[in-house]
C-alpha cells in the first residue's frame, strides 16, 4: 500500500522544477459526469461537451444523424455534473501559489474543490482563474463542476424585463448564439468544460500578460516596446529577458508593469496572402529571479501597419484597408465555428480551414459574431499564411440587456479575448456586432414587439452603451493606436437603403432573401461587401454520412432537417428553374445546385472586383459549416470543396480577367491586385462548341498594378450574327508562355445552351497528375472519387484543350459528370 501511494504521489501530477512555474493539465485526469440527480457516473472527456459525452457512452445516438436533433432537445433543459480527482505531492504543495484555471466553462458553472465552492462562472468566452491553495491538500483532491441549464437561466433572466428583447433567451447568456439554432445550424445548447483546465503552480512572480507596441517601422529599423504585466508575491530583483535583450527591475508586491524596448534593424514586413511573405519574428519573453527562470511566454510577431481608410469622395465615403501603406482589396469569406461541439475541432481542422482560404487566393476571413472567438490555432495559422482577420465580438442579430452585471461581464470578456489575441499580426479589425444596428432600424422589431416609446429609447440607449461606449473604451485601455481599429456594427447600414452602397460595409441579401436575380449583383455594389451569399448542397457522400439510402430525396424528413433555412430548398428550386434545366435524380440535383451557387457567387465576386477601387472588399457568406447541411458554405463540414470554392479560387486570382455585358457592349476587364504593372497580349476568340473559331481579336496591353480597368469592348451588334446558344467567348491574357489568365463568357443561361455529348479523354502523366481533354465543349466537368482532392474541378473544357489536373490520393472508380448530360 505504501508503495502504491508513493507511486501516486510521484507520478499522477508531474513534479515542478524548483523555481520554474509549472502548469499541470487536469484534462488528462479521469473525469466522470452525470445528469444531476442520477446515481450513476459515466466517463467524460475534458475538454468536451455533455452531448459528445452522452454519445461516446452510447446514451444518445449520433446527434447529426437523421432527425436525431429533434429527439435530443431534452439535454439543454437538464443540469449536469462533472468531477475528477487528482493527487498533489508534498513537494508540489510547497509552491507558494497554486491557481486553478479554466480557459472555458460552458456556461453557468459552479466549481467545488474538496466540497467547497470556489467559483461561479457565467460566461463561455471568459478565462476563469482562482487561487486555490487554501482549499487543496497533499494527496487526493476532488474537483466538481455543476452546470446549470443555460436555456433555463436565459428564460429566467428574460422574465425580469418588462419587455421582450429580439433574440429570445439566448441573448441573456454569454454563450455561442449559434448553438440555439441558426438558418444553417442545428439547435444543440451545450454544456461542459469546453477548453483546457489546469493547475498553475508558481513562486515569487508570474507573467500574466505580454503585449507589444510597434512604436515605429521603416526600412531601416523597427522600434518595439514590450509591456509585461507581472504578478509579484515577493518583492525583490527580477530580470525580464526578451530574446537577447534583458533588463533588471525592482518589483513590489502586487501588480507590476515592466517595459522594455527592442530594436530590429532592416526589418521584414508582414504581408497578406498574395502580396508578399507573412514574415514572423519569434520572441521568447522570460522572467527570472536569482534562483533561475520563473515564467516565460512565446510570441510570433509580424511587423506591419494597417489602417481602415474612410474618406469622403464624389460617391460617399471610402471603406478600405491599407496594409504597409498599400490599399488592399480584401478577398475572402465569413467564418463560423467549425463544429456544433467545439472540442471536437482539433488543430488540424483549423489548419485545414485556413489552408482552404489560402488555396482559394483569399487574404481575409471575418469571424462572425454569432459563434465564438477563434481558437489560438486558427489565429496562428492566419499569422503564418497572411490571412487578415475581421474579428466580430460575439453579438449577432439581436438586442442585448444593459444592466450593470451584464455590462461588467462583457467588459471582462473583452479584456480576456483582446489580451489573448492582440499580438497576432493577422488581426485587422475589431467589430462590435453582426447586424444588430441593421436589425433595429430595418427589421421591424419595434412594431413586432410593440415597444412603447420609453422601451425603444431604453433598448437603443443600452445598445449605444455597449457598442459605442463600453467596448471601444475598453479597447482604448488595452490596445496601442496601431492595433485599435474598431467598427461598431456590420453592416453600418441595411441593404434595403441606397446609402448602404455608398459608405461603410454592406451585407447585400437582395439575392436569396429578396429573391432578386443574380444579375442584380452587378448593380448592387458597395464600398466593402462584407456579407452576401447563396446556398449549395454538399456532395452526395456528405448526405450519406447522416442519411440512409431510402432518405436520399428532397422530400425526406432527414434531408429537410439538414436544411435550416425555412424556405431553403424552395429558394434553390426557384433560382435553378431560372438558370438551369432541373434534374429529377437526387445526385444530379446536388450537382446542379452546386453549379447554381458557384455561378451566382461568380457574378457577385467579379462585379465587386471589377468595381475596384470604388469597392475594396468582398467577403462572401460563408466559408465552412458546423455540421453536415445544405447551406451557403463553399466547403462542407467534411472539408469537401463545393463547386463554389473552386470558382472562388478562380475569381480571387491575383490577376482576374472578367467579361461584363454593359451598355450594349461586352466589356473585358482585367483586375490586378499585384503591385507592379505587367505587359501582356489580350486574345479574344469566339468559338462554337465544336471548336471552330468564328471571330477573334488580339491586342497588346499593359495591366496597371493594383487596379481594375476595362481593356476591350465588343459592340453587341457584332455578336448578333452568331447563334448565341452555340458559342462561347474565350478571353486569354498571355503574360508569358507559362502565365496565362483566362475566362469564358456565355451569351445565354446554362439551360438554353445547345450542348453536345462530349467524349472525354484522360491520360495520367504520373501518380498525382492527369491530363483531360474533350472533343466538344464540356461544361462543368465534375471529377469525383471518394477521399481525393483535385486542384481544379467543375470546370469548362474547350474542344481540344488539354487541362492539367493535380490530385491527392488514389484514383479508383473515377466518375465524370458534365452539364452536357442534362
Amino acid at each position: 500500500m505504501k508503495n502504491l501511494l508513493r507511486f501516486l504521489f510521484i507520478f499522477c501530477l508531474p513534479m515542478m522544477v524548483t523555481a520554474q512555474n509549472f502548469h499541470s493539465d487536469l484534462g488528462k485526469e479521469n473525469w466522470n459526469f452525470r445528469k444531476k440527480g442520477d446515481a450513476n457516473w459515466l466517463p467524460a472527456s475534458v475538454p468536451g461537451t455533455v452531448h459528445t459525452d452522452l454519445f461516446n457512452n452510447k446514451v444518445i445516438p449520433d446527434p447529426f444523424s437523421g432527425t436525431n436533433e429533434k429527439q435530443l432537445q431534452w439535454i439543454e433543459n437538464e443540469d449536469w455534473e462533472y468531477e475528477t480527482t487528482f493527487v498533489l505531492s508534498a513537494k508540489d504543495f510547497k509552491n507558494e501559489n497554486i491557481d486553478l484555471q479554466f480557459d472555458g466553462l460552458d456556461t453557468y458553472a459552479e466549481v467545488f474543490l474538496n466540497g467547497k465552492s470556489v467559483l461561479k462562472a457565467d460566461n463561455m468566452f471568459r478565462i476563469w482563474n482562482i487561487e486555490v491553495k487554501k482549499q487543496l491538500k497533499v494527496g487526493h483532491n476532488k474537483i466538481t463542476v455543476v452546470f446549470q441549464s443555460a436555456v433555463r437561466k436565459g428564460k429566467e433572466a428574460a422574465k425580469k424585463l418588462k419587455y421582450t428583447l429580439p433574440g429570445d433567451e439566448k441573448i441573456f447568456t454569454r454563450k455561442a448564439q449559434y448553438q440555439y439554432g441558426w438558418d444553417w445550424g442545428p439547435r444543440f445548447v451545450t454544456a461542459g468544460i469546453w477548453k483546457k483546465v489546469q493547475l498553475h503552480l508558481w513562486n515569487s512572480a508570474q507573467l500574466e500578460n505580454v503585449r507589444f507596441e510597434q512604436q515605429s517601422l521603416s526600412d531601416a529599423k523597427a522600434q518595439l516596446l514590450f509591456t509585461a504585466e507581472v504578478n509579484c508575491r515577493k518583492s525583490g530583483k527580477y530580470k525580464l529577458k526578451i530574446n537577447d535583450t534583458s533588463e533588471t527591475y525592482s518589483l513590489k508586491k502586487g501588480k507590476n508593469q515592466l517595459k522594455i524596448s527592442y530594436e530590429i534593424k532592416n526589418p521584414k514586413r508582414w504581408w497578406s496572402n498574395g502580396l508578399g511573405e507573412p514574415h514572423l519574428y519569434p520572441f521568447t519573453i522570460s522572467l527570472s529571479d536569482k534562483n533561475g527562470n520563473l515564467d516565460k511566454r512565446e510570441l510570433n510577431i509580424g511587423l506591419r501597419t494597417i489602417e481602415l481608410v474612410q474618406e469622403k469622395d464624389d460617391f460617399g465615403k471610402s471603406f478600405y484597408f491599407r496594409l504597409n501603406g498599400v490599399p488592399v482589396f480584401m478577398k475572402g469569406a465569413n467564418y463560423i465555428p467549425p463544429d456544433s461541439f467545439l472540442p471536437r475541432a482539433k488543430d488540424s481542422v483549423y489548419k485545414s480551414i485556413v489552408k482552404n482560404a489560402v488555396d482559394a487566393n483569399m487574404n481575409m476571413l471575418r469571424i462572425w459574431g454569432g459563434g465564438v472567438y477563434g481558437d489560438d490555432a486558427f489565429y496562428d495559422e492566419c499569422d503564418k499564411n497572411g490571412i487578415l482577420v475581421w474579428q466580430d465580438f460575439m453579438f449577432a442579430c439581436a438586442m442585448y440587456p444593459g444592466d450593470k452585471a451584464f455590462m461588467d461581464n462583457v467588459k471582462q470578456e473583452v479584456i480576456d479575448n483582446v489580451n489573448r489575441l492582440q499580438n497576432h499580426p493577422s488581426l485587422a479589425l475589431w467589430c462590435g456586432n453582426n447586424e444588430n444596428d441593421e436589425g433595429w432600424h430595418n427589421w421591424g422589431w419595434q412594431k413586432q414587439y410593440q415597444y412603447s416609446a420609453a422601451d425603444s429609447t431604453k433598448i437603443w440607449n443600452d445598445y449605444k452603451k455597449l457598442f459605442h461606449e463600453l467596448i471601444p473604451k475598453t479597447l482604448d485601455s488595452l490596445l496601442t493606436k496601431e492595433k485599435n481599429l474598431y467598427w461598431p456594427s456590420s453592416p453600418s447600414i441595411g441593404w434595403g437603403r441606397k446609402e448602404s452602397l455608398l459608405q461603410g460595409d454592406s451585407h447585400y441579401w437582395g439575392v436569396w432573401w429578396g429573391m432578386e436575380p443574380f444579375e442584380i449583383y452587378k448593380k448592387k455594389v458597395g464600398r466593402f461587401m462584407s456579407e452576401y451569399g447563396f446556398q449549395g448542397m454538399p456532395k452526395l457522400q456528405a448526405f450519406k454520412a447522416f442519411a440512409n439510402e431510402t432518405d436520399l430525396h428532397l422530400a425526406s424528413e432527414t434531408v429537410k432537417n439538414h436544411q435550416k433555412h425555412p424556405t431553403g430548398y424552395q429558394t434553390i428550386q426557384t433560382y435553378m428553374e431560372r438558370e438551369y434545366k432541373v434534374p429529377t435524380q437526387f445526385e444530379e440535383y446536388i450537382y446542379v445546385s452546386q453549379l447554381l451557387q458557384a455561378e451566382g457567387m461568380k457574378t457577385a465576386i467579379e462585379a465587386h472586383r471589377r468595381a475596384k477601387p470604388y469597392c475594396m472588399g468582398t467577403l462572401y457568406w460563408q466559408l465552412n459549416d458546423c455540421w453536415p447541411v445544405t447551406s451557403w458554405s463553399s466547403v462542407d463540414y467534411f472539408g469537401n470543396w463545393k463547386a463554389f470554392h473552386y470558382q472562388a479560387k478562380r475569381s480571387f486570382e491575383p490577376i482576374l480577367v472578367s467579361v461584363a455585358e454593359e451598355d450594349n457592349q461586352y466589356k473585358v476587364y482585367v483586375v490586378s491586385d499585384e503591385l507592379t504593372p505587367k505587359k501582356g497580349r489580350l486574345q479574344l476568340e469566339l468559338i462554337d462548341f465544336k471548336g471552330n473559331v468564328l471571330w477573334k481579336s488580339t491586342s497588346e496591353i499593359q495591366v496597371e498594378g493594383n487596379t481594375g480597368k476595362e481593356y476591350y469592348a465588343i459592340a453587341g451588334k457584332e455578336m448578333e450574327k452568331f447563334n448565341s446558344k452555340q458559342v462561347v467567348l474565350s478571353v486569354k491574357l498571355l503574360l508569358s508562355d507559362a502565365d496565362v489568365k483566362s475566362t469564358l463568357f456565355y451569351f445565354e443561361k446554362p439551360k438554353d445552351l445547345e450542348l453536345k455529348e462530349p467524349k472525354i479523354t484522360i491520360r495520367y502523366r504520373n501518380e498525382n497528375t492527369m491530363e483531360i481533354s474533350s472533343d466538344v465543349l464540356a461544361k462543368n466537368v465534375f471529377l469525383s472519387v471518394d477521399a481525393v482532392h483535385f486542384s481544379d474541378n467543375y470546370f469548362d473544357l474547350l474542344p481540344g484543350e488539354k487541362r492539367i489536373i493535380h490530385f491527392s490520393g488514389h484514383i479508383e472508380n473515377l466518375k465524370i459528370k458534365t452539364l452536357n448530360e442534362f
